[in-house]
Protein backbone atom coordinates (compact mmCIF):
# COMPACT_ATOMS: atom_id res chain seq x y z
CA UNK A 1 0.00 0.00 0.00
CA UNK A 2 0.87 3.50 -0.38
CA UNK A 3 0.80 6.61 1.74
CA UNK A 4 -2.79 7.47 -0.77
CA UNK A 5 -3.77 4.55 -0.31
CA UNK A 6 -3.96 5.45 3.85
CA UNK A 7 -5.25 8.70 2.87
CA UNK A 8 -8.19 6.87 1.23
CA UNK A 9 -8.61 4.66 3.98
CA UNK A 10 -8.55 7.31 6.55
CA UNK A 11 -11.05 9.26 4.59
CA UNK A 12 -13.31 6.19 4.61
CA UNK A 13 -13.82 5.60 8.11
CA UNK A 14 -14.78 9.12 8.27
CA UNK A 15 -17.66 8.34 6.52
CA UNK A 16 -21.26 8.67 8.56
CA UNK A 17 -23.80 6.74 6.94
CA UNK A 18 -24.44 4.63 3.96
CA UNK A 19 -25.57 8.21 2.49
CA UNK A 20 -22.97 9.38 3.04
CA UNK A 21 -20.82 6.07 1.75
CA UNK A 22 -23.10 6.05 -1.37
CA UNK A 23 -21.65 9.82 -2.79
CA UNK A 24 -18.58 9.39 -1.61
CA UNK A 25 -17.78 5.86 -3.58
CA UNK A 26 -19.71 7.48 -6.85
CA UNK A 27 -17.73 10.13 -7.07
CA UNK A 28 -14.83 7.94 -6.47
CA UNK A 29 -15.94 5.05 -8.96
CA UNK A 30 -17.77 4.57 -11.87
CA UNK A 31 -21.39 2.79 -11.50
CA UNK A 32 -19.84 -0.25 -13.14
CA UNK A 33 -17.12 -0.71 -10.09
CA UNK A 34 -19.83 0.05 -7.25
CA UNK A 35 -21.47 -2.59 -8.91
CA UNK A 36 -18.51 -5.22 -9.49
CA UNK A 37 -17.29 -4.17 -5.68
CA UNK A 38 -21.00 -4.97 -4.26
CA UNK A 39 -21.07 -8.13 -6.23
CA UNK A 40 -17.76 -9.66 -4.78
CA UNK A 41 -18.69 -8.73 -1.27
CA UNK A 42 -22.25 -10.57 -2.09
CA UNK A 43 -20.30 -13.59 -3.13
CA UNK A 44 -18.14 -13.46 0.38
CA UNK A 45 -21.41 -13.33 2.16
CA UNK A 46 -22.47 -16.41 0.38
CA UNK A 47 -19.18 -18.49 0.94
CA UNK A 48 -19.50 -17.59 4.41
CA UNK A 49 -22.83 -19.10 4.64
CA UNK A 50 -21.39 -22.41 2.41
CA UNK A 51 -23.38 -21.84 -0.36
CA UNK A 52 -21.83 -23.67 -3.44
CA UNK A 53 -20.03 -21.65 -6.78
CA UNK A 54 -22.96 -23.15 -9.13
CA UNK A 55 -25.48 -21.37 -6.90
CA UNK A 56 -23.53 -18.31 -6.58
CA UNK A 57 -22.81 -18.03 -10.02
CA UNK A 58 -26.37 -18.62 -10.93
CA UNK A 59 -27.54 -15.85 -8.35
CA UNK A 60 -25.30 -13.59 -9.03
CA UNK A 61 -24.27 -13.94 -12.72
CA UNK A 62 -20.19 -14.03 -11.68
CA UNK A 63 -17.72 -15.91 -13.05
CA UNK A 64 -16.33 -19.43 -11.56
CA UNK A 65 -13.05 -17.74 -12.09
CA UNK A 66 -14.20 -14.50 -9.84
CA UNK A 67 -15.90 -16.45 -7.00
CA UNK A 68 -12.60 -18.29 -6.84
CA UNK A 69 -10.73 -15.17 -6.49
CA UNK A 70 -13.15 -14.53 -3.72
CA UNK A 71 -12.76 -17.71 -2.07
CA UNK A 72 -9.18 -17.46 -2.31
CA UNK A 73 -9.09 -14.07 -0.54
CA UNK A 74 -11.98 -15.21 1.68
CA UNK A 75 -9.71 -18.13 3.53
CA UNK A 76 -6.56 -16.84 2.55
CA UNK A 77 -6.18 -13.42 2.09
CA UNK A 78 -5.70 -10.59 4.96
CA UNK A 79 -8.94 -11.27 6.66
CA UNK A 80 -10.80 -8.30 5.70
CA UNK A 81 -13.66 -10.46 4.61
CA UNK A 82 -13.52 -12.49 8.18
CA UNK A 83 -13.58 -9.21 10.47
CA UNK A 84 -16.57 -7.41 8.43
CA UNK A 85 -18.49 -10.78 8.38
CA UNK A 86 -17.82 -11.71 11.89
CA UNK A 87 -19.07 -7.72 13.14
CA UNK A 88 -22.41 -7.92 10.97
CA UNK A 89 -23.46 -11.01 12.61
Amino acid sequence: MTPDSDDLFKAILKLKDTDEARAFFRDLLTANEIVEFGQRWKVAQMLAEGISYTKIAEETGMSSTTIARVHKWLKKGMGGYKLILKRLR
